[in-house]
């Protein structure tokens, strides 16, 4: 990311912070399938006996996947890191995880590899400015054996917003997620990934439901270089979104990569 960018993601998330979790309900339920999947994935452990599992998790937010983690994964040494010093703060006080918290930009991570045996995160990797150098920079920090998994809103995200926006004549300030065919060629490298898709439809009340929500979780960031709309605009916007129903979708991706030998 670049550092304004950055700075402004930052700082929408540390605003949320507080009362995240009052507006969290699909990002609950998206941290809850990830553990899913987690749980069935079979991690090999460290080549040296008596060493510990070690888990990377980027965008911890406050700690929703984080507490699952540790759930699964009771002796493992747990490094959970965060844009925002205040989410940060929040996942600390969020019960015994038993984690290093460290903030840390996801997109730049301040380790060297190999040196995970887990990378994991859930609904963070949508805000990467390039997400196949991420992901290609955190593959490099799983030791042999090791996977990175994650969630990620993918192109079908807010559909209805964007309608909405069509209908008007207007193009909408939401971020632009890559396509299935897309997360499928950033995995085509390596020998062990999969890659599924769900959609998560969700009931706002209504265009004031939904920008309540969006604030709530600090998703409030526009795409760059987007100019915000007038007030007019954003009325009529409103407007042909209730219309329609009121209704917006999260379309997730789920992935793995595990790096052989």
């Amino acid at each position: 990311m670049n550092q304004p960018r950055t700075q402004r993601i930052s700082n929408a998330f540390g605003s949320a912070a507080a009362h995240y979790d009052e507006h969290a309900a699909v990002q609950r339920i998206v941290a809850a399938t990830l553990a899913g999947l987690l749980r069935q994935q079979p991690l090999q452990g460290p080549a040296r006996s008596g060493e510990r599992l070690r888990i990377l998790e980027i965008g911890c937010g406050t700690g929703m996947l984080t507490r699952h983690l540790r759930s699964l994964f009771p002796d493992a040494e747990i490094v959970a890191t965060d844009i925002s010093a205040d989410m940060l703060e929040i996942a600390a006080q969020g019960g015994d995880t038993g984690a290093h918290f460290m903030r840390m930009d996801g997109e730049a991570p301040d380790f060297e590899g190999p040196y995970f045996d887990l990378i994991a995160s859930s609904l963070a990797f949508q805000w990467f400015i390039d997400l196949p150098s991420a992901l290609h920079r955190l593959y490099g920090l799983l030791r042999p054996g090791g996977s990175l998994m994650f969630a990620t809103m993918a192109q079908r995200s807010f559909q209805e917003w964007r309608a909405a926006h069509a209908e008007c004549g207007l193009e909408a300030g939401t971020p632009l997620y890559p396509s299935i065919e897309a997360l499928r060629e950033m995995l085509a490298d390596h020998a062990d990934a999969f890659l599924f898709e769900e959609d998560y439809p969700h009931d706002f009340g209504g265009a004031s439901g939904l920008l309540a929500h969006l604030k709530g979780i600090g998703a409030t960031v526009p795409v760059e270089g987007r100019t915000p709309l007038s007030a007019g605009q954003m009325r009529r916007v409103m407007r042909a979104f209730d219309t329609a129903g009121g209704t917006c979708t999260y379309h997730v991706a789920y992935c793995r990569v595990t790096r052989v030998g």
